[in-house]
């Protein structure tokens, strides 16, 4: 969500990162190696599990991933995101990561950091990553584990974990707040912050499954924290509260009573970004999975998705009185967890109200009027 202050690309890059983006033409990209992972945590919107043959054969290969990557930089990507599912799990992973770093591209990679081997260690100190971003689920067994539902994952996370942190490697904690992990929030903050001392971040958001599992998404919400928790670990973070102060003007935003726009995107979902996912389907944001707007990068360019698809989808208009009356007119939405696509997966319809979302952006919204 390119509107929230905890996105990761409002945060410090590389300096040549910091001299590409100023150009117009520069592009970044994610893409999903699998939905595949070997673990099973509570809250995730995609994984499937490690040994799920029909996701593995519908994955793309490694070949169509290499033109679909020479096809971005020759747009202007200069930057790619691998992610997953867990990417490691894929057996061609190195040679995906080497086909997209000849293309020219800085490649950065999400990883639960429970497969790394001596073997990744080696390959990633000869050809290093932009960084890699690994989630801290818990900082003892009984939490990780609660998460993860895996027995030994937590020892598995320790052992990679530290193997990157030994390597030198430029290596990223964050965390997601869980109603299983809330109780231990503060060590996972205390466990991140000594190991990375440029980075951390946390996400309260759960998204519901792309799959629309109606089981796991029960699992989801029953992890959901609620309005009131999410603020108070917000203040709670001071780096994270102050940056919300600092940027108010940008959150609440008055003007935005009077605006007449019926346009359904505002964030920047499809501008600079976009995402392949695992089987080949080109999307504006990793969210956004309306079939409307989702193109088959199989059965077509990602110049096309790209010139002509993205322009089309960009300039949906939304239609429902509800939004219109509502949300669009909402002077604190940037304080507001909604945007279509997460309405689509909260209701299946891209221009709906989701009163959750609404009680967050009110309780912030309260918390920064008192300081």
């Amino acid at each position: 969500m390119s509107k929230s202050y905890i996105s990761r690309r409002t945060l410090p890059e590389f300096e040549l990162w910091d001299e590409m983006k100023r150009r117009k033409s520069v592009l970044s990209f994610d893409i999903e190696l699998t939905a595949r992972c070997n673990l099973d945590c509570r809250h995730c919107y995609i994984n499937l599990p490690a040994g799920d043959k029909t996701a593995r054969a519908g994955e793309l290969a490694a070949d169509e991933i290499e033109r679909l990557a020479g096809e971005a930089a020759a747009l202007g990507a200069v930057w790619c995101l691998v992610t997953g599912g867990e990417p490691l799990l894929r057996k061609d992973f190195f040679d995906i990561y080497l086909a997209l770093r000849k293309k020219g591209l800085l490649v950065s990679l999400y990883t639960n950091a429970t497969l790394i081997n001596a073997d990744h260690i080696r390959f990633f100190k000869k050809h290093p990553p932009r960084d890699i971003e690994v989630t801290v689920y818990g900082v003892t067994r009984e939490t990780y584990e609660a998460v993860t539902r895996v027995p030994g994952s937590f020892v598995a996370f320790r052992r990679g974990l530290g193997l990157l942190l030994e390597s030198g490697v430029k290596v990223r904690l964050k965390a997601m707040a869980l109603r299983s992990n809330i109780h231990e929030l503060p060590r996972i903050a205390e466990f991140c912050r000594a190991r990375t001392k440029d980075y951390f971040r946390f996400d309260p958001f759960l998204h519901l499954r792309f799959d629309s599992d109606a089981a796991r998404n029960r699992e989801i919400v029953s992890e959901r924290l609620t309005p009131d928790e999410i603020v108070r670990i917000e203040r709670e973070d001071v780096e994270r509260f102050r940056a919300m102060e600092e940027n108010c003007g940008q959150f609440v935003v008055p003007e935005f009573a009077e605006s007449e726009c019926t346009h359904l995107f505002r964030c920047g979902a499809g501008k600079r970004n976009f995402v392949i996912g695992h089987d080949g389907k080109f999307k504006l944001c990793v969210s956004l999975l309306h079939p409307e707007c989702v193109y088959d990068l199989r059965n077509g360019s990602l110049t096309e998705a790209w010139s002509e698809f993205v322009p089309r989808i960009r300039d949906l208009k939304a239609v429902r009185p509800e939004y219109l009356d509502r949300c669009a007119k909402c002077p604190i939405i940037n304080l507001c967890l909604w945007c279509p696509a997460h309405a689509h997966l909260e209701t299946g319809c891209l221009d709906a109200p989701v009163d959750t979302f609404c009680q967050i952006a009110h309780a912030r919204e309260s918390a920064l009027k008192k300081g």
